[in-house]
């Protein structure tokens, strides 16, 4: 309890900052935030992200405005290079503001959290068990989540933060937010913790 007490009275500025370069290995023009950024063309910082530093707090950086299309979680630390599927392509920012330490979700197997359930609170690999491919919903207790399309980090990711309720990923409007194709059960393959970090993945 005290540790949450602690986060929520933190400024966005004291709980993290994050600085992003124009090129890769910290080169070019940088620029640094401490709170969200919906559209970092209107501080005329668009499509030119290559590198970036984390203090602090983990970071999620979107592919479009107001934190939609495809997403990568920058944890603390240095990272000389975005990657090539999110290179020049940055264009939203969010500071993680949760407490992430003692992360818990729960995986059902049907929608509106039926069926079988399964209490994760570490980095799972689904494709291992019987899990796979049949997660149709979940409620987030604590700390922030990455649902993975595979077992690898890789394809499709779907951002589950604190207290959420998601009863069905076929009908969720924030899973087709992110252009995600399902079948009439999911396809995550696996699932990580964010920084303290959690992901999930599927296959």
């Amino acid at each position: 309890l005290g540790s949450n007490y602690e986060m929520q009275r933190k400024s966005p500025a004291e709980m993290g900052k994050i600085i992003i370069y124009e090129h890769a290995n910290f080169q070019g023009y940088s620029r640094e935030f401490t709170s969200d950024i919906a559209n970092l063309k209107n501080v005329d910082w668009n499509d030119c992200v290559s590198s970036v530093k984390v203090i602090g707090q983990p970071w999620v950086a979107y592919e479009h405005l107001n934190y939609t299309g495809k997403l990568l979680v920058l944890e603390e630390g240095e990272h000389s290079f975005v990657g090539p599927e999110m290179n020049d392509k940055i264009t939203s920012l969010q500071l993680i503001t949760e407490n992430l330490h003692h992360p818990q979700i729960t995986l059902y197997e049907h929608a509106h959290y039926q069926g079988k359930s399964r209490v994760i609170k570490e980095p799972t690999n689904l494709a291992r068990g019987y899990d796979n491919d049949k997660i149709s919903s979940h409620k987030v207790q604590r700390g922030v989540w990455l649902l993975c399309e595979h077992s690898d980090g890789g394809g499709s990711r779907y951002l589950a933060r604190e207290c959420e309720h998601l009863p069905d990923y076929n009908s969720a409007s924030d899973l087709s937010t992110y252009h995600l194709q399902f079948s009439s059960r999911s396809r995550w393959a696996d699932v990580m913790m964010i920084a303290e970090a959690p992901c999930v993945g599927l296959r």
